[in-house]
């Protein structure tokens, strides 16, 4: 059983990188790509990739040291520890970018233009890896210690303060965000969507009534005697737009909720009730919270016909 989840993990850690290695690749062949939001799909795979490369592979060295204890040393600890949060946190806060990019351009598609889009990416870009850092770096200032020598224990500061603040700006504060944005824009994709609609023709003085009557846009135009009423069957491009945006937000933020919400809630309760938690529970939410750089890639490519394109076509070339 040790050898079957040794082996899953290394896979994951391999498919996580992979994975976010092609959408990066990807991203700088395609020109098509070198605009918003696809630069808040690089910034998320920046993250990922980092986690996959510089964490993964030391949590998986612990994980196979006896007792899960740290035997690399106080200098290379702190190290995993700063670049554990850091990109956890800046991977949670990307996704939050995305949601939050996808909810204005759907509620505010007028305003929401490509200049302004690009600005506002590129601040949510900027604040998401500086909010990170501040995080991470925190407890290279005193703020609590990450390493234990006597046990050789190697986590994140278990000082309370540094958990509430960091758990909060790291988990709690982005999963309200993201909650708050995906009721939105359910909202907004449902008050979008009509019924199905008809085109008639009938006379006039009955269009006047229809008119005054119906609810749904129309369009109605005068031949002498009849009114001719347009109405489209079905959904209109911008409401199945709506729609797929809202499944592939709703998705998105599933998979991020079930990922992390074990792994922040026993790093925020552990430090204020000194629980002890098994070590081997412990693994398992922080791993699960590793699988979520896995499936973020997956999703908002999943939703998206240009990446699979442009994954045949760098396959092709390459050929």
């Amino acid at each position: 059983f040790t050898i079957l989840m040794l082996t899953l993990l290394v896979l994951l850690t391999v498919a996580t990188f992979l994975w976010n290695l092609l959408v990066l690749a990807t991203i700088l062949r395609v020109k098509a790509f070198h605009r918003v939001p696809h630069n808040l799909v690089a910034s998320t795979a920046v993250s990922d990739v980092l986690v996959a490369a510089l964490v993964m592979p030391l949590s998986l060295v612990k994980e196979l040291s006896a007792g899960r204890r740290w035997r690399l040393g106080r200098e290379l600890c702190l190290v995993w520890v700063c670049f554990d949060v850091l990109c956890c946190t800046a991977s949670i806060w990307n996704v939050t970018a995305i949601a939050l990019d996808r909810y204005w351009s759907i509620t505010r598609h007028l305003d929401y233009t490509l200049l302004t889009r690009r600005r506002i990416s590129n601040i949510m870009i900027a604040l998401t890896w500086a909010l990170s850092a501040t995080i991470s770096l925190a407890p290279l200032f005193g703020w609590g210690e990450t390493y234990s020598p006597e046990q050789e224990h190697c986590q994140v500061s278990q000082e309370p303060s540094y958990a509430i603040v960091s758990t909060g700006g790291a988990f709690y504060l982005p999963l309200c965000v993201v909650l708050f944005v995906y009721w939105k824009i359910y909202k907004a994709a449902k008050f979008r969507v009509g019924g199905r609609r008809r085109n008639a023709v009938v006379p006039l003085p009955e269009a006047a009534q229809v008119k005054e009557a119906s609810h749904e846009p129309q369009m109605v135009f005068t031949a002498r005697h009849a009114a001719i009423t347009f109405q489209t069957d079905g959904e209109t491009w911008r409401e199945q737009k709506e729609k797929k945006a809202a499944l592939m937000v709703g998705i998105l933020i599933g998979v991020f909720v079930l990922c992390w919400i074990p792994f922040f809630i026993t790093e925020l309760i552990s430090p204020l009730c000194s629980c002890t938690i098994p070590p081997v529970w412990k693994s398992i939410f922080l791993w699960l919270g590793y699988s979520n750089s896995f499936f973020n890639p997956l999703i908002y490519t999943a939703f998206n016909k240009n990446y699979n394109n442009a994954f045949k076509n760098l396959f092709v070339k390459q050929r």
